[in-house]
């Protein structure tokens, strides 16, 4: 009986740490590849241009909702280079950030992007239907001023609307979460 008990226990231990490292691990260990096959093709010169509405939510570390927030977004892209001109609003404060990007494609797929809150150049890959940027940014010095590394995970939709999903960590941990829609403006 005593040795049953002892195996139940760890098993349930096991389960618990899959359980632990599904949720810490999950999202990061998503590959482009993965989604190869997979349509609509996302194309950062078609999805991300012209003018877009963007609609989202920010979760903090517990899962609770930090912010909520519409962004009008403006893209051009020329030669392979695009401007991506963000402008957030936050619900309940008023508060307005904005972000220019510029995003450069490199062929295979891949691409980079700077902005003036990013620390160093961001990372992308396009495949699929999906596009994943991971790079730094560096938060305002009234939310801390901390540099948190981010990965962002766009998802292409059949009728041209996009789900951006992010995950921000520091020292290695989640700190927030950002589920946002990204469509374009009059859609």
């Amino acid at each position: 009986m005593k040795m049953v008990l002892i195996l139940l226990l760890l098993a349930l231990a096991a389960i618990i740490v899959l359980i632990f490292l599904w949720q810490v691990l999950g999202f990061r260990l998503q590959d482009p590849d993965d989604y190869a096959g997979s349509g609509p093709n996302f194309d950062l010169t078609r999805h991300l241009n012209g003018q877009l509405v963007s609609e989202g939510t920010i979760f903090g570390p517990l899962s609770r909702v930090n912010s909520r927030f519409v962004a009008q977004m403006d893209g051009e892209w020329q030669d392979g280079t695009g401007i991506l001109k963000e402008t957030f609003i936050y619900s309940g404060t008023g508060h307005v950030q904005t972000r220019e990007w510029t995003l450069t494609l490199l062929g295979d797929g891949k691409f980079t992007g700077t902005a003036p809150d990013i620390v160093g150049t961001a990372q992308g890959k396009v495949s699929g239907a999906t596009a994943r940027l991971s790079y730094r940014i560096r938060l305002p010095e009234s939310a801390g001023g901390h540099i948190l590394s981010v990965t962002d995970w766009m998802y292409l939709m059949d009728n041209g609307n996009i789900i951006n999903r992010s995950e921000m960590r520091k020292f290695g941990l989640k700190v927030a979460e950002l589920v946002a829609t990204i469509r374009p403006k009059g859609n």
